[in-house]
């Protein structure tokens, strides 16, 4: 008797695995391409923490969304350079975990970076984030350029 997994009928979540999965071959590659090492001792590979973002767009602004439990505000940085907005920061090991016997351990600790290149140019100087309950939401205001106007058609 062969065990077979489940799948549901409607779109598969796996999908979400795999574009993780292949982020991380990629994240992976840079590094050999660039001479930065992805083991650690033992041969292990390093576990890479990237935490998940929602990006939309509204009428007068970009809003970015991140999810990012168990930090503190003081451990997130912000930066914008041309059209890259950049989040980094680190949650740190709980050094008490050793200690508790842990059965299981699937949360991600360490540094983490997201590079997310912006759709549209930005007005940097007037960017508002905020962190709430471990998630993080910056707001983009869109250039004058970019903004959709509506144009008047005069009768003749």
């Amino acid at each position: 008797m062969a065990l077979v997994r489940f799948r549901h009928p409607g779109p598969s979540l796996d999908a979400f695995r795999d574009v993780s999965d292949l982020q991380g071959d990629m994240n992976r590659l840079f590094d050999s391409f660039f001479g930065r090492p992805n083991e650690v001792a033992g041969g292990e590979r390093e576990r890479v923490w990237a935490p998940a973002v929602d990006m939309y767009e509204m009428e007068d602004e970009v809003v970015v969304v991140v999810d990012l439990p168990g930090l503190n505000q003081k451990d997130i940085h912000l930066s914008i350079s041309g059209d890259m907005l950049t989040i980094r920061g680190e949650r740190p090991w709980n050094p008490l975990a050793e200690e508790r016997g842990y059965q299981r351990g699937e949360r991600w600790f360490g540094q983490f970076q997201r590079m997310l290149p912006l759709p549209m140019p930005v007005h940097s100087d007037q960017v508002k984030a905020a962190y709430r309950e471990g998630v993080l939401t910056v707001t983009l205001p869109k250039t004058e350029a970019v903004k959709p106007k509506e144009i008047k058609i005069e009768s003749q």
